[in-house]
């Protein structure tokens, strides 16, 4: 993507796939590269593995900050992002490739494919805590579930993970638990 997370649908595509990140931390079978690509971020496809092993280690460096969110206030939120941009060597400039048109890049061309993907993210972030604080970032509502998630819903009215089962879960358990009382 290095596209600068200007649009809602940018920055909820962005923040889905850093939330997927964070989740697939601890997944054996989670396809990073995959993830990457279907959400649009190029470079994705031709990132060899110790690319993608950069990229992991700093989805695990903001791994908990992403994971705190659902539970932090605004401000506190603001002040971890903003340490996070701190540290970021942000050289925003304005680029026309591949067909995209004028767009903005956060990074130079010369960045990394890892601090190119970071920096995304968390530009994504802060112009999340900026638009909507910290209330579309949530925790997943099936028992014996704590994966994250981003509701990017219009009406904030997401419960579960990206994982089907946990709905298909508690779905489930909701009805049974119905058909025994009544």
């Amino acid at each position: 993507m290095y596209v600068a997370s200007v649009t809602e649908t940018e920055v909820r595509l962005t923040l889905e796939t850093a939330v997927e990140a964070v989740n697939g931390l601890t997944d054996p079978a989670f396809d990073l590269r995959a993830t990457l690509g279907d959400a649009g971020f190029s470079g994705a496809e031709d990132a060899d593995e110790a690319e993608l092993d950069q990229l992991r280690s700093r989805v695990g460096d903001l791994a908990e900050l992403i994971r705190s969110l659902p539970d932090r206030e605004q401000d506190d939120a603001a002040a971890a992002v903003n340490a996070e941009l701190a540290a970021l060597e942000l050289t925003p400039s304005i680029v026309d490739h591949d067909g995209v048109g004028p767009h903005l890049h956060w990074t130079p061309p010369t960045a990394t494919f890892d601090v190119r993907v970071v920096t995304d993210i968390v530009m994504a972030l802060a112009r999340e805590l900026c638009d909507n604080g910290t209330i579309r970032f949530g925790r997943c509502a099936a028992e014996g579930c704590d994966r994250l998630f981003y509701d990017g819903t219009r009406n904030r009215s997401r419960r579960f993970c990206s994982d089907p089962r946990c709905a298909s879960r508690t779905h489930t358990a909701d009805h049974r638990a119905r058909r025994r009382a009544g």
